[in-house]
């Protein structure tokens, strides 16, 4: 990596790829979902000690509900046990956790669990890690609009006073802030849904590496090829 270079602020990562992994070896889903989990730990690690200061993962979409009730199940156990079993750990590195996406149709056990984490960490400065679980942009977008036509409703806002900063503050916090980096592992080239208005002129990358596999030097990589980019921002030549 080059020291001299910008390291992104924010880095957000697509998690793609737990299943064939755990497939390539012989292994059920189940294996490489946990596989994924401990990948996690090391990933918020490394970007910790590179600079990075917020990390978002896309750790379950709201598409996700439509796999099989044994998997999805399975999942729910493992977020539970994550956060819980990597809380201690989180607080001694200086990590402040959050999770952003709908907790409606969660656990109320799970739910418990994200509130603990969230409260546990809270004055943690090093890096922001969000986790996103049932998280889905176009919801999230819906979810900013209807809160602003409730202000609108009740006489706190008047619809021309509505801006893109507004709007943007009405999106899941902490993690409305513009991604400077997108992730993807696994080898798919889409977005998924994951925060379409976040990602406006973030700058995309894309790895066949499945994501147990993705490790420190794989993010390094990430890194030195955002370093290499000429940002534009929307300025001359863009779009031409």
């Amino acid at each position: 990596m080059d020291e001299k270079g910008s390291v992104p602020f924010h880095v957000a990562v697509i998690l793609d790829g737990n299943g064939r992994w755990a497939e390539e070896k012989g292994k059920s889903r189940s294996f490489g979902h946990q596989a994924g989990a401990e990948n996690v730990k090391k990933i918020v690690r490394a970007a910790s000690d590179m600079g990075i200061r917020i990390l978002t993962m896309y750790a379950f979409s709201t598409e996700n509900w439509k796999r099989p009730s044994a998997e999805v199940q399975f999942l729910m156990e493992l977020f539970g046990e994550y956060l819980i079993g990597s809380l201690e750990e989180m607080k001694q590195e200086g990590v402040q956790m959050h999770i952003i996406g709908e907790r409606n149709m969660l656990s109320s056990g799970l739910q418990d669990k994200m509130e603990k984490c969230e409260r546990e960490t809270a004055g943690n400065t090093k890096i922001r890690f969000n986790i996103a679980i049932n998280y889905g942009s176009r919801d999230e977008l819906v979810r900013g609009c209807r809160l602003l036509a409730e202000k609108v409703k009740a006489g706190e806002l008047e619809p021309d006073q509505i801006s893109e900063e507004i709007l943007q503050n009405s999106l899941f916090p902490p993690a409305s802030r513009d991604v400077d980096l997108l992730i993807r592992t696994g080898g798919e080239q889409r977005l998924s849904n994951f925060m379409l208005w976040q990602i406006s002129y973030a700058e995309l990358y894309f790895t066949p590496v499945l994501w147990p596999d993705f490790d420190r030097s794989e993010l390094i990589r990430a890194v030195q090829e955002f370093q290499k980019r000429d940002r534009r921002f929307g300025g001359l030549q863009e779009g031409i």
